[in-house]
């Protein structure tokens, strides 16, 4: 019987257009699988089976477990982020930083993403998945929180990639030398450092 027959306790494929029953059913499994063994942890093998649906399907929709990843990680955090608005750049990027912290310490697939970004270190593919894929996608509240300050006067239009570029640097170096911890201090030191640089000149 082919993966795209019915098999019980297996739910249907319909090939590249996706069931949503079954993506749910996935996308659930894999969040409660990187609950419970972390991003290192994670198979397909696992997922298929947690979610009744064959391999095949899970590599048709998701290449990668490092696009599953990216998916599971986009619809998490939508959730429970969006662009801050508080009318001044710092206090946004205070707002948006604690927030995304807390998201990276407290959610599965927050804690999990700093696996991906070591798998991207010696994986093509990883690497591939987290530069074209992730960043686009996931930088565009914190573009957002730049392009409002801009409009505001705050900051020069031409300086926002080198301070999204910036900010991203900052934010990582924290997460990859296990330094996530709630530290407003910090936080606002380097909000009120990336305001006055790109402040207009």
């Amino acid at each position: 019987m082919s993966d795209e027959q019915p098999k019980a306790g297996r739910r249907a494929s319909i090939g590249a257009r996706r069931n949503p029953a079954a993506e749910a059913a996935i996308v659930a499994a894999a969040r409660d699988l990187l609950a419970e063994r972390g991003y290192a942890g994670f198979s397909f093998e696992e997922v298929a089976r947690r979610a009744g649906a064959g391999k095949p399907t899970l590599y048709r929709w998701w290449p990668t477990k490092a696009d599953l990843l990216v998916e599971v990680y986009a619809g998490e955090k939508a959730a429970v982020m969006r662009p801050p608005d508080n009318g001044h750049l710092i206090e946004d990027l205070v707002s948006y930083t604690r927030a995304l912290w807390s998201f990276w310490r407290d959610t599965p697939t927050g804690r999990a993403f700093r696996g991906l970004i070591a798998e991207a270190q010696s994986s093509p593919t990883a690497q591939v998945t987290l530069r074209d894929k992730f960043l686009p996608e996931r930088l565009k509240d914190v573009r957002a929180v730049f392009e409002q300050a801009a409009a505001r006067g705050e900051i020069d239009p031409a300086a926002i990639e080198d301070l999204i570029a910036l900010y991203i640097g900052f934010n990582w170096f924290r997460l990859l030398t296990g330094r996530i911890e709630d530290d407003p201090a910090a936080i606002s030191r380097t909000a009120r450092l990336l305001a006055t640089a790109g402040g207009p000149q």
